[in-house]
């Protein structure tokens, strides 16, 4: 029989059959190009990590900064370690995603609606998905067994024990594992070390694959402990043992800010803090000390991700993430440890970014911020967003400036002290809750050390900043 057999009776159907599953398994094949050539993604996210403390990295600038792209002017939108991680996970600011606080009824990880978050929109994409380490706040203390939405695997680490470098538990895809005990500091067990062989393993499980996958990385360092380490150990956070001393003689920064000797210029609640005594600035310089050494084994762990991932012929197409919920105070403005406040040492987190199409070793100057951080991953996985995203891609050379970005805290409801702030490339302009004001000239005061709210010199540039702050507060896509 001739091929022109196929084309009468039977014949015709039968070869219609296979041409159809010919056409079936070409168009399966190039779905799976099509998804392969998406990135990987890696977010790696320190906590409490201030820009300043990056000079202690060394795989960090190696591997990732050198490789890839700085932004040197990234803020968090609240500085306050569970509301920055849900504008993270949602791509939008607190007022929006409604988490501003840490903890019940208007914070916490209960407050998140976990039903549209980032790794749920890269699941529906074809997206593996995992996390290791810190999530949000609370996480675990209604129910230590929960998988939040999204997570293909799952090693969560569960309230209150996340606070311990040893002696925490750990959600392992619906078991409960602890390890170590809190007072004693076994090698093997240092919770940052724990997070990146999880990381390594899963990587050298799925990479290479079908699909690509998403990577979230949450250690502890460089935030200070709970339990025992806060009352009885000698140093906090506790670095691993091998780093222990790495920083023993290492001088507190002092910058022009440090212990402020004029504060007549800040709002009342910086105006009641003493003057740091010799006590004070001998236990902030204990705790720097500590958070540095207490970096190393994150810049360990960096370099291991990294490694599995040039292993497995999988860094080239890795869109890698590097960044902090929220940055640190240690003595600038009387402050002698802490957050939440809108001084730039709070507000000013890392970020690099590596990967495919982003260029090595550049510095971007532009306005970014943690508001970014969805809408650039969902860009590089060609996914989609199920709810209104704040932010913007980061990708590319011609991301679009922005004028200012918004940093609000809460809660609003207690009565207890807010604020809303904008950064512009120059100025930070604050309304805080009491009525009080503040405003500064970053051009002429980078410190923050004089506001300007009261200066008739500056009271247009003040009103014109107040509409743009007012005009953000209510924003929501397009219109951030």
């Amino acid at each position: 029989m001739t091929c022109t057999g196929f084309i009468t009776g039977k014949g015709f159907a039968l070869g219609a059959a296979i041409l159809a599953v010919l056409a079936s398994s070409s168009a399966a094949a190039d779905a799976t190009v099509q998804a392969d050539a998406r990135p990987n993604v890696v977010v790696f996210m320190t906590d409490d990590q201030n820009v300043s403390s990056l000079a202690v990295m060394p795989n960090v600038k190696t591997l990732l900064a050198s490789a890839g792209t700085t932004f040197v002017n990234n803020f968090v939108a609240y500085p306050l370690c569970c509301p920055s991680r849900a504008t993270y996970l949602t791509g939008q600011y607190p007022h929006n995603h409604g988490v501003m606080a840490n903890v019940a009824p208007d914070g916490g990880y209960y407050q998140l609606r976990g039903d549209e978050t980032l790794p749920v929109w890269l699941g529906r994409a074809g997206y593996q998905t995992a996390h290791v380490g810190k999530y949000l706040n609370g996480y675990g203390t209604q129910d230590p067994l929960e998988i939040p939405r999204g997570w293909g695997e799952w090693y969560g680490s569960v309230d209150p024990t996340t606070y311990r470098m040893w002696g925490y538990t750990l959600n392992e895809n619906g078991t409960l594992v602890t390890y170590g005990q809190d007072d004693v500091e076994d090698p093997a067990l240092y919770q940052t070390d724990v997070y990146a062989r999880k990381a390594v393993d899963y990587i050298n499980r799925k990479a290479p694959g079908d699909a690509p996958f998403f990577l979230s990385v949450a250690p502890l360092a460089p935030h200070t402990e709970a339990g025992w380490a806060a009352t009885h150990g000698d140093r906090n956070p506790r670095p691993a043992p091998r780093h222990r001393g790495a920083f023993a003689n290492a001088p507190l920064p002092m910058p022009p800010s440090f212990n402020e000797a004029d504060v007549s210029d800040k709002p009342a609640h910086i105006r009641a803090l003493p003057l740091l005594g010799n006590p004070a600035i001998a236990q902030i310089t204990k705790t720097y000390r500590s958070r540095l050494e207490s970096l190393l084994a994150v810049d360990e762990a960096v370099k291991s991700i990294v490694d599995a991932l040039t292993a497995r012929g999988e860094l080239s197409r890795t869109l890698f993430i590097f960044t902090s919920d929220n940055g640190w105070l240690q003595g600038e403005h009387r402050i002698p440890s802490g957050k939440i406040h809108p001084y730039e040492e709070s507000i000013r987190v890392p970020l690099i970014v590596r990967g495919p199409g982003v260029a090595a070793g550049a510095t971007r100057t532009m306005l970014s911020g943690n508001i970014d951080l969805a809408a650039t991953v969902l860009a590089a996985a060609q996914a989609v967003a199920g709810i209104t995203v704040d932010g913007r891609s980061l990708l590319g050379t011609t991301a679009p400036s922005r004028p200012s970005l918004l940093v609000e805290t809460g809660p609003r409801s207690t009565g207890a002290r807010w604020y809303a702030a904008i950064r512009t490339p120059r100025f930070v302009y604050v309304e805080h809750s009491t009525l009080e004001r503040e405003l500064y000239d970053l051009s002429v005061d980078p410190y923050q050390l004089l506001s300007r709210h009261a200066d008739p010199a500056y009271a247009q540039v003040r009103a014109a900043l107040a509409e743009q702050l007012h005009r953000l507060q209510a924003c929501a896509g397009p219109t951030c």
